[in-house]
């Protein structure tokens, strides 16, 4: 996906990761406990895009739940599911642009103005960072094509992914989203599709950094985890740092048999970035 952490053409340079059975062992335990801490990575990297802007929607300074690598969970509440007196139901059938995440869902209060829509079928690189090494979905996951869509503040977008706005700095979110033949693999493509992002919660000081992992979840099998993004000035110790909000972030989504990615590259804190994900999760 597009944004500091991740993008296309313009990502940091790829550096190698931990020894891959320390991955495995650490992947195997996060998905035990719900806990994921993976070995820091060696060297540093470059930081991200710049993005502008205090974080817009966030809680006050100093008022955020501490932002270290791990899971916190948030139980539905009547926004939530919509209607306030029944759980949302997992998706079944094939994702369509229905299912995506439109303009409306970031609202006036954000200051983002219009946002263009560019959509597109099939395989391409989502929002696995630099730190982690990029990969395309297919490269990840194994499985067939997905329907990707851009929401950004310009029309003018990457000649070789019209999801891609041409400058960075326009990009406000992208989205990947797909089905799968059972809710249970969709849950299995999830889990792989968070692990990709994990590591970036350890990163050298200085490096740009994802904070802790918030799950939510609306149903027993419509669930989403969200990771803030931090700049790399905020990084002083290797993780997120506490009492301060992020920056955008990202999200790994899952509705009965629909899985996908959204990265939300606008400088979204908490309280916003809550709400959208939220949003995302329930259209999925």
């Amino acid at each position: 996906m597009n944004g500091g952490p991740a993008r296309g053409g313009g990502h940091a340079v790829v550096r190698p990761r931990s020894a891959v059975a320390a991955l495995v062992a650490a992947a195997a335990l996060g998905l035990v406990t719900g806990r994921f801490v993976l070995p820091s990575p060696p060297g540093a990297d470059a930081h991200p895009a710049a993005r502008s802007g205090a974080a817009v929607g966030g809680a006050s300074r100093g008022a955020s739940a501490p932002a270290t690598p791990g899971v916190s969970a948030r139980t539905p509440s009547a926004s939530a599911s919509g209607s306030g007196s029944a759980s949302p139901t997992g998706a079944t059938g094939p994702v369509t642009t229905a299912n995506l995440l439109g303009p409306a869902a970031f609202g006036p209060d954000a200051g983002i103005g219009k946002i263009h829509v560019t959509d597109r079928y099939g395989d391409g690189h989502y929002a696995n960072a630099a730190c982690t090494g990029e990969k395309t979905l297919t490269e990840t996951l194994g499985g067939p094509g997905a329907h990707f869509r851009g929401l950004m503040t310009s029309p003018r977008t990457d000649p070789s992914d019209p999801t891609l706005a041409l400058d960075g700095a326009d990009q406000v979110a992208r989205e990947v989203a797909a089905e799968a033949r059972s809710p249970s693999l969709a849950q299995n493509f999830a889990q792989r599709l968070l692990l990709e992002q994990v590591p970036c919660q350890e990163e050298t000081p200085g490096h740009w950094v994802y904070g802790r992992t918030t799950t939510l979840r609306l149903a027993p099998d419509v669930t989403a985890s969200w990771m803030g993004a931090y700049q790399g000035s905020l990084n002083t110790t290797g993780t997120a740092p506490e009492g301060e909000e992020p920056c955008g972030g990202i999200a790994v989504l899952r509705s009965g048999t629909h899985y996908g990615v959204l990265e939300v590259d606008a400088c979204l804190g908490t309280a916003a970035m809550d709400r959208v994900v939220r949003t995302a999760l329930s259209q999925l």
